[in-house]
């Protein structure tokens, strides 16, 4: 207790780290007090059935992302998925179309570029889901709308509020950059780690509510072995987080004048997850797509094939969901990690992994070990991601069912990490006991920012 207590003391003395977290203690509080400020013209107590909508299914995972804001009609109540879809899409498009390669290739410049690109695709993107938002808004709330403007003026209404929950996604945007550029980091993704904490605290006391008030003592019991399990759960994410398979790397020495360098061993760790979170977030924003052109008030009446994909526990959304991981989890490490320039890097400084020669057969050998230790982190990635499908055939609520897994267990963990990795490095540079006495905290990766 006294460690910690001195370690909240020397984070608040370093005047940088104080201002960074009070900036991003700032924005947290403008994105959380969005979040419930309604739509003009929508009557805040006739939203219940909305909220019995947003209670289980696919769309209880939306408005987990969006902090509650989904089933508050608020103005933020897209939240910032449609910018991720928009991403996806771009990064694509980035291996596809000589154009995005060409400007990847052109540095910052062409970094700007996608940037733009990226934005005028969400705005697009936003001025799909909106209307069918709205539309899905008027079918849930009903007769209550004919009571205001609404009801003669839906066309005014459909209009103006597109346009206002556009602003909010993109206002949601601006939020993350600068929580990135001024605050503490992890801007968009410690967006949508605000919105999954907001969750928690409600589905914790529902879930304790259907366990323990409703079961008596029997489901105290059940509710205890919940959290132990969920602890568990949230172990496993860790090591998959911080997991690491170190390659040897022998430095020859080399005499400059009369000073002789090099010489030594040093390790490369190459992460078993270097992905990170991203092919979960990339994967859950491509499952968000069915139900945007059905539209979500056509969730409830689809059927067959489609209804499957609009069911976050159904088998084939769950399998589907899974291969796209794996799948993801690849392409973003391709993205990530480039054992070419690995290679090139560790033979300009006289380095070699010892029984390699250097050059091309040292690139082959590490994009090797990428590839075999990917394969676990992968499925492994997939099965915590698809967690929550097996809490909910034991019963657990649907809410509560999302923090055994998925993408907001997975976001939690990375985020918090990265974060704390922050801190610590400030810490570090002015000569502060870390976080921990026992090494350091490893986040996701060497670029702490997920965006």
């Amino acid at each position: 207790m006294r460690k910690t207590i001195e370690t909240l003391k020397n984070i608040w003395k370093i005047e940088d780290l104080r201002k960074r977290i009070l900036i991003t203690i700032l924005f947290v509080a403008i994105y959380r007090f969005g979040s419930y400020v309604v739509l003009p013209g929508i009557n805040p107590g006739m939203l219940t059935r909305l909220h019995d909508q947003t209670s289980e299914g696919l769309l209880a995972l939306l408005n987990m992302f969006s902090g509650g804001a989904f089933s508050n009609a608020s103005i933020f109540a897209l939240g910032i998925m449609p910018y991720i879809s928009a991403s996806i899409v771009i990064q694509l498009l980035a291996i596809a179309v000589p154009y995005f390669q060409k400007l990847q290739r052109e540095g910052e410049s062409g970094r700007r570029k996608i940037n733009q690109y990226t934005r005028w695709l969400t705005i697009a993107i936003l001025f799909v889901q909106a209307p069918s938002y709205l539309i899905n808004l008027k079918f849930q709330v009903g007769p209550a709308l004919s009571s205001t403007y609404i009801g003669e003026n839906w066309t005014l209404f459909l209009i103006t509020s597109t346009i206002i929950l556009a602003a909010g996604s993109m206002f949601i945007l601006w939020l993350g950059e600068r929580i990135t550029d001024k605050g503490i980091g992890n801007g968009i993704s410690f967006i949508i780690l605000v919105g999954i904490i907001a969750r928690l605290p409600q589905s914790l006391v529902q879930e304790f509510s259907s366990r323990v008030i409703e079961k008596g003592g029997g489901g105290l019991i059940m509710f205890l072995i919940e959290i132990v399990f969920l602890l568990l759960v949230i172990a496993a994410a860790v090591l998959l987080v911080q997991g690491t398979r170190k390659i040897p790397v022998q430095y020859a020495k080399k005499i400059v004048g009369n000073k002789q360098y090099g010489g030594a061993r040093q390790y490369i760790p190459l992460k078993v997850n270097a992905a990170g979170v991203m092919p979960i977030i990339f994967a859950q924003a491509i499952m968000f797509i069915p139900i945007t052109f059905i539209g979500f008030s056509g969730a409830e009446s689809a059927s067959g094939f489609v209804r499957a994909f609009t069911d976050h526990t159904s088998f084939w959304y769950n399998f589907v969901f899974a291969v796209m991981i794996i799948a993801f989890t690849y392409f973003y490490t391709a993205i990530t990690i480039n054992p070419t320039q690995m290679a090139e890097d560790m033979k300009r400084n006289n380095g070699f992994i010892p029984g390699i020669k250097p050059g091309k057969h040292t690139a082959e050998y590490i994009d090797d070990i990428m590839s075999r230790i990917t394969l676990p982190g992968s499925f492994f990635l997939a099965l915590v991601a698809i967690m929550p499908a097996f809490a909910g055939l034991f019963g657990v609520q649907a809410e509560f069912a999302q923090f055994f897994g998925g993408t907001s267990l997975l976001i939690l963990v990375g985020v918090v990490l990265d974060t704390l990795q922050q801190v610590e490095s400030h810490l570090l540079m002015r000569h502060y006991d870390g976080l921990l006495k026992s090494g350091r905290i490893k986040g996701r990766s060497g670029n702490v920012a997920a965006y």
